[in-house]
């Protein structure tokens, strides 16, 4: 039976790779996009399927999940890359601004990876990346970001908290974390940068991919660093 991988934020340049390489594998794979993008996402694939899901909204994305499982039965895969940035000391920042950071980066991964967990845990099976920060996982690192650091560093502790609860089952939950992503838009942000020290996106996706086979299925690693030279 084909595996099928569901992918969050698909018209972003993460999501696209990812999304690019399962489907290179053999994989189904469902993309998802938040109402109203308006980023062109051209993949023409007869196994790939695009969904428009408000991932802000507990009981959509609930629902989106439950008419996925009846769809595919089985969700073997799941890569959560949605987020949002922002920058600000503790001067700066209001309680308003972190809410906003913890929405976009943690309750749009939340909202997704807590049904699909469910279905995981019934099927004995599974795989889920959320996608972390280097400014979330260490507080040097997110130093005048305050918001942004606050609200990818919940996404370390559901990791934990979810393989706590999956013990004994092949059901793991890892952290991706990125060092600088080569994208246009960072190219263009960074024009003194050396492009060479950043990571790429496929090659994120290659390593998320890896996890995915049977050489990784006795990996239980719940951070996954992808830093390359940045």
């Amino acid at each position: 039976m084909i595996k099928k991988a569901l992918v969050t934020g698909a018209s972003g340049n993460m999501g696209r790779a990812v999304i690019k390489k399962f489907l290179d594998e053999g994989y189904y794979v469902i993309g998802t996009m938040v109402p109203g993008d308006t980023a062109a996402l051209e993949i023409e694939h007869p196994n790939f399927e695009k969904s428009v899901v408000d991932l802000l909204n507990e009981e959509d994305a609930e629902s989106f999940i439950t008419t996925l499982i009846e769809k595919h039965t089985a969700i073997d895969v799941v890569v959560l890359t949605v987020g949002g940035f922002a920058m600000g000391t503790i001067k700066e920042t209001t309680t308003v601004q972190i809410a906003k950071q913890i929405s976009i980066n943690f309750e749009t991964a939340y909202n997704i990876a807590r049904p699909v967990f469910n279905q995981m845990i019934k099927q004995s099976s599974g795989r889920i990346f959320l996608t972390g920060s280097r400014p979330g996982m260490e507080a040097q690192q997110g130093n005048g970001m305050i918001a942004y650091s606050l609200g990818k560093s919940l996404l370390f502790r559901l990791a934990e908290l979810m393989n706590i609860e999956a013990k004994g089952i092949n059901v793991v939950t890892s952290v991706i974390v990125p060092g600088t992503i080569d994208t246009v838009a960072n190219r263009k942000a960074m024009p003194e940068a050396d492009f060479s020290k950043w990571v790429k996106a496929e090659d994120i996706a290659r390593v998320i991919y890896y996890y995915c086979t049977e050489e990784a299925k006795a990996i239980r690693e719940p951070v996954i660093k992808l830093y390359n030279n940045s």
